[in-house]
């Protein structure tokens, strides 16, 4: 905070190619993107460090009945449907615990940097974080009790980055939709000799990776 970087958060609205390409999305997106700096204001003497940035999900509004929260309790996986840029990029899950400040934190593994992917992670794979510091004991996430869920940028390193995201849910597991949209369907057990994975489709049109 108080530093140079540049943040933008834009809605993206769907594609009008009917045929889009991988880079390219059918449905609305949003798109995390700007500048990362290093720098330290010279007038600021309280910031020591600078180059980081993130967003989150506003607090749900409140009910007669209290807070209102997400219960992801019965749902193995968070899954995020993705393009990056291939840096460094943290999934941050806030919950209603006793330390407000505590964050559970995953990193953000993306397979194809530059193409839509849908990530997948399980929720007791997240590690306990206080302002970047894992915590110990580290215990369970409150399931029952999430507040926010949003992703950061903390790699420090100068420049561009961008991050576009379709959607975030929990599941057990992609649909048959997911799955196809995904093309993990199509990955068979072949690999090429620089150890990709090759395409049914592209083992049957001979224009697999060489």
């Amino acid at each position: 905070m108080g530093g140079f970087s540049r943040v933008h958060f834009d809605w993206i609205p769907p594609s009008e190619n009917p045929n889009p390409t991988p880079s390219e999305n059918k449905n609305g997106h949003v798109q995390f993107h700007g500048n990362i700096s290093i720098d330290l204001p010279p007038n600021k003497p309280q910031i020591q460090r600078s180059g980081y940035a993130a967003w989150r999900t506003l607090d749900r509004p409140s009910t007669i009945f209290g807070k209102s929260l997400w219960n992801i309790d019965a749902y193995a996986l968070l899954a995020l449907r993705i393009k990056s840029d291939g840096r460094k990029y943290f999934v941050n899950i806030q919950t209603e615990s006793i330390v407000p400040t505590d964050i559970h934190q995953h990193r953000l593994y993306a397979r194809r940097p530059g193409e839509w992917e849908t990530v997948l992670i399980k929720w007791n794979e997240f590690v306990r974080t206080n302002h970047g510091v894992v915590v110990e004991p580290q215990g369970e996430m409150l399931r029952q009790k999430v507040r926010t869920v949003g992703i950061g940028l903390i790699d420090r390193v100068p420049g561009d980055f961008r991050l576009c995201v379709e959607r975030i849910w929990a599941t057990n597991g992609l649909s048959g939709a997911d799955l196809e949209e995904d093309g993990r369907r199509e990955e068979g057990q072949l690999k090429s000799k620089h150890g990709a994975n090759i395409r049914w489709s592209e083992e049957k049109t001979g224009k697999g990776p060489s």
